[in-house]
């Protein structure tokens, strides 16, 4: 038991670490003493184990600057979760029975869920408008480079005609969230419209261009679009990764019913590009 006590107490020990580094340089208040009281806690079960094992650990370096750039590209929200969600499944393995275990991930449970869901992060509140860009990019243009796929049968062209189709859908999708939230925000000071609209729209030229690339680095057309099938669907993989650390959502589920309408759309198209090079006998 000793050696499970040594090991969490070296998970305790690097995320005293990693909160201490996150909170100095927070410039927000707010923010700042959330995570300094995460850091405290931290210590404090540090101290609890080493009372156990009387074993004086350094912080692991690379685990410390692993999650702590995490933290910086993806946002402190995905960060800490992600950290914490690594830390509680090692004391649910080991703490069933142990007293000193229990008390600790009880504490965690009561204490840093609720800082951490204090934790007032931007990136967070515009989620809404990245889904929607990022959704309606992958359900729309991989059902279109599907369709043109098989009418043009010509990577160059189906290249043209996607990128043309989904630089008119991104402004055309960031200027309804625009509207759509300037009307809830009616009335309301500090509105948030335009950053709303600015998200969406970078989210859907982003997939945009990352699904047209086959199309421009492959020769093939049929392979161009195996191609960008599978990266939609790594896409669609690490975005509810990322989603179901950040807002504690059910990832398996959002995975497969939004992997599922994208794919399931682009099949549709690919019959339709048939049955329209069939019907109108297009050959280019």
């Amino acid at each position: 038991m000793e050696k499970h006590y040594s090991k969490e107490q070296q998970n305790e020990i690097n995320a005293h670490v990693i909160y201490k580094k996150l909170s100095g340089r927070m410039k927000d208040p707010h923010n700042k003493q959330v995570l300094k009281e995460i850091s405290d806690d931290e210590l404090k079960h540090y101290n609890r184990l080493k009372a156990e094992t009387g074993l004086e650990l350094k912080p692991n370096y690379w685990t410390v600057q692993f999650f702590y750039f995490l933290s910086i590209i993806f946002g402190i929200t995905f960060g800490v979760k992600l950290m914490e969600k690594t830390e509680d499944k090692a004391k649910e393995e080991y703490g069933n029975g142990d007293p000193v275990l229990e008390e600790i991930l009880k504490d965690e449970e009561k204490h840093e869920q609720y800082l951490i869901n204090m934790i007032d992060e931007k990136k967070l509140n515009y989620m809404g408008s990245i889904v929607l860009g990022l959704n309606d990019a992958l359900v729309e243009l991989t059902g279109a480079l599907a369709g043109y796929t098989f009418a043009f049968q010509n990577t160059k062209l189906i290249a043209l005609t996607g990128l043309i189709t989904g630089i008119s859908a991104s402004f055309s999708m960031a200027a309804s969230e625009f509207l759509s939230t300037r009307q809830e925000e009616e009335g309301e000071e500090g509105g948030t419209a335009g950053t709303a609209a600015l998200y969406t729209g970078i989210a859907y030229v982003l997939t945009v261009v990352i699904l047209i690339l086959p199309f421009l680095l492959i020769q093939n057309p049929f392979v161009s679009l195996i191609t960008t099938l599978v990266l939609a669907v790594l896409i669609i993989f690490a975005f509810n990764y990322y989603i179901s650390v950040a807002k504690d959502l059910n990832f398996k589920r959002r995975f497969f019913e939004m992997a599922g309408i994208s794919l399931g759309v682009a099949a549709i198209s690919f019959v339709v590009g048939i049955i329209v090079k069939q019907v109108f006998g297009i050959d280019i």
